[in-house]
């Protein structure tokens, strides 16, 4: 039996295999090199090349992204209308404030901030007292369930707000386009995955190739988006440094767990000041607004206390009156501790020097505790003077009077310098019913006539402990 060869083409059943390379990426500016490397030759950081896996060749993305897309006309710039953009209406006071006066139609803002901190209640609670808007909350990290426990607590209904658990960038827009809402909420963008990309959730590929696409859309649609986002263990937004490029407005959500006050901090803001902060009070059904934090972090006593002071210090462009504690007594263990909280270690140090050198005070054998009452970080250098004032009157054990407070920045040669928007310290103070404030001298175009509070004014630490002790 003869078996004659014949030709069968087999190709119909070969099964074309993607070639797959294998890159390293910056974490922190998304430089892209063929091996590892220690430190970026882009932007000179250390330890922040990850490995990645991409199909080689695929131009799908492209293709795909670039269908449908219309060329804009070249415009004068003369002839650009530059009428003012109607902002959508929080009933959120600080929260409007933060954005500038309310959110941008077409904008996309990240927000950042530690786990547990309340981002995302901020966020659901924004979302759903939007009363007569259509809200999309898209959730990657938890289920429609816990979502709606948490809307229960808040004790808030929206009949408009539709939940999506999805992490399909692809889906999640194609959702938006059916539903075409009014503001978009993602929570969050470490958790989106574009098919686009061959990578894992939460690489830089993917956070770069999630927000070009929710930019896109945001652009396109004039619809707000609000962005979620995690930090790393440096404090900083997770992800490359082009994320918050991308997006139009950066905002930072901060606080100590362990208190009960959260604040809301501008880094950027293509609408508005970087300079404007909220401060929130987290409760047990959600967040409430402080209208007036000073009269919340002073401390009502009975009876004056050694060691605490109060110090007229700028959040942002709103004066606050804040509470500082200073404790100083006689080490018990051979080395002196020193300890802060709220408040820059290597600051202290410094005071403490200058109260040993210029004032003649020994702490060199004492211990010395400061703390910021409320749980806040203040890194305002108007504080010093009343840290200085803390640590005297806890150091002579004489407590100082409950109507007075304080606002300078102390130099190295003991010298009380002057500090900025003291006009707007005096008037908060005077507001509270503060009947003494005490500033630097050499105040230009500063009348002291036009205020009812006493207004002291010294030189060096000396004239302070003179005029207070």
């Amino acid at each position: 039996m003869n078996i004659t060869a014949t030709s069968f083409d087999f190709s119909p059943y070969i099964y074309r295999m993607a070639k797959l390379k294998t890159i390293h990426i910056c974490q922190n500016c998304a430089y892209e090199s063929a091996k590892w490397a220690g430190k970026c030759p882009s932007c000179g950081e250390w330890n922040t090349f990850i490995e990645e896996t991409r199909e080689a060749g695929n131009k799908k993305a492209e293709t795909v992204r670039s269908t449908g897309v219309t060329v804009n006309a070249a415009v004068k710039i003369g002839e650009v209308n530059s009428g003012d953009v109607v902002r959508i209406k929080t009933p959120d006071a600080e929260f409007n404030r933060v954005l500038g006066g309310g959110v941008v139609p077409g904008s996309i803002v990240l927000i950042g901030g530690e786990p547990g901190i309340g981002k995302s209640t901020l966020m659901l609670q924004t979302a759903i007292q939007l009363q007569g808007f259509t809200i999309a909350y898209v959730s990657g990290e938890e289920s429609q369930q816990q979502i709606k426990m948490r809307a229960d607590r808040l004790g808030i209904k929206n009949e408009e707000c539709y939940l999506i658990t999805e992490t399909n960038s692809q889906k999640i827009i194609k959702h938006f386009r059916n539903l075409q809402p009014d503001l978009c909420v993602i929570d969050s963008i470490q958790t989106l995955q574009s098919p686009y990309i061959e990578s894992t959730a939460g690489s830089v590929s993917q956070i770069r190739e999630c927000a070009g696409e929710l930019q896109r859309y945001a652009k396109e649609t004039n619809t707000p988006v609000f962005v979620i986002g995690h930090i790393n263990k440096d404090g900083a937004i997770a992800g490359p440094k082009v994320l918050e490029h991308i997006v139009d407005t950066v905002l930072q959500f901060e606080g100590d767990r362990h208190h009960t006050y959260r604040l809301l901090r501008t880094i950027k803001n293509r609408f508005g000041s970087t300079a404007e902060i909220g401060i929130y009070e987290m409760l047990s059904n959600g967040l409430r607004q402080v209208s007036n934090p000073s009269e919340l972090l002073i401390t009502q006593t009975e009876q004056p206390l050694s060691g605490v002071s109060i110090s007229a210090t700028v959040e942002g462009m709103r004066p606050l009156l804040i509470e500082t504690q200073a404790l100083v007594s006689k080490a018990v263990y051979g080395t002196p501790q020193r300890s802060t909280t709220g408040f820059d270690i290597k600051r202290l140090h410094m005071l403490i020097a200058v109260l040993e050198k210029r004032c003649g005070f020994h702490l060199g054998d004492k211990d010395v505790f400061v703390n910021i009452a409320g749980g806040l970080k203040v890194e305002d250098p108007a504080i010093d003077l009343a840290i200085v004032a803390a640590l005297l009157s806890s150091n002579e054990d004489i407590a100082l009077s409950g109507k007075m407070c304080f606002a300078g920045e102390v130099g190295l040669s003991g010298e009380v310098r002057t500090v900025t928007k003291i006009e707007q310290r005096i008037g908060e103070a005077e507001k509270l019913g503060f009947q003494q404030i005490f500033i630097a001298k050499n105040y230009k175009g500063l009348n002291p006539k036009n205020f009812k509070i006493g207004i002291k004014q010294v030189a060096t630490v000396e004239d302070l402990y003179r005029a207070v002790f």
